[in-house]
């Protein structure tokens, strides 16, 4: 059974600025949305192969050492208050979007090497999952379907702000407000860690 907590925090994690948003961004901007269509199933790619490796090391290593599990959900929730203040001190009112053409290759290599994955797989997928190959299933089905709409979303927001008519829409308010959010989001996943001590 998937939790709302569950889609909540894989939607923020992935509405987050980072490396595979900001070249979507990019590509939005360069070629506009049809033609950044194709590098969302790159995205999808790179996400599901990362965190499939990285869950599968961590289910098999927790086996051994149960404190592993615990031990990475605190280091996520530490990751999550270092990302959310980074991004509130990095927030610009006009960052630089301008480099070459995005290519779906390049598109899944920042993607398989993006720090999130260890996240998702660490601390936002139920531990279970990596024992029990229903609820993998499920788990990693929504995961790849909330990749569509958000992986459009960046792409659109880069078309929208070549064109900049929405004031309020900028990368500086979007990174505060994401910063906000995932301090809220890593109280729960602290908690959670601490509860298995």
């Amino acid at each position: 059974m998937i939790s709302w907590f569950f889609i909540g925090l894989v939607t923020t994690i992935l509405l987050t600025p980072g490396p595979t948003n900001t070249l979507l961004a990019s590509s939005g901007i360069q070629v506009g949305i049809r033609k950044s269509l194709g590098l969302i199933p790159a995205e999808a790619l790179g996400y599901f192969i990362a965190i499939t490796v990285w869950g599968t090391l961590i289910g098999g290593l927790s086996k051994q050492f149960p404190m592993i599990p615990v031990i990475l959900k605190l280091f996520s929730a530490a990751f999550i208050i270092y990302l959310a203040f980074q991004l509130w001190h990095k927030a610009q009112p006009n960052p630089d979007y301008n480099q070459a053409t995005i290519r779906p290759r390049s598109l899944f290599c920042a993607t398989l090497l993006n720090p999130k994955a260890l996240l998702f797989a660490s601390a936002i997928f139920p531990t279970h999952v990596w024992h029990n190959t229903s609820a993998y299933v499920t788990h990693m089905l929504t995961f790849l379907i909330l990749i569509i709409p958000i992986a459009f979303f960046w792409i659109f927001l880069g078309k929208k702000l070549t064109s900049n008519k929405i004031s309020w829409l900028n990368p500086f308010n979007m990174q505060r407000t994401a910063s906000l959010i995932l301090v809220g989001f890593s109280v729960p996943i602290c908690y959670s860690a601490l509860l298995s001590f």
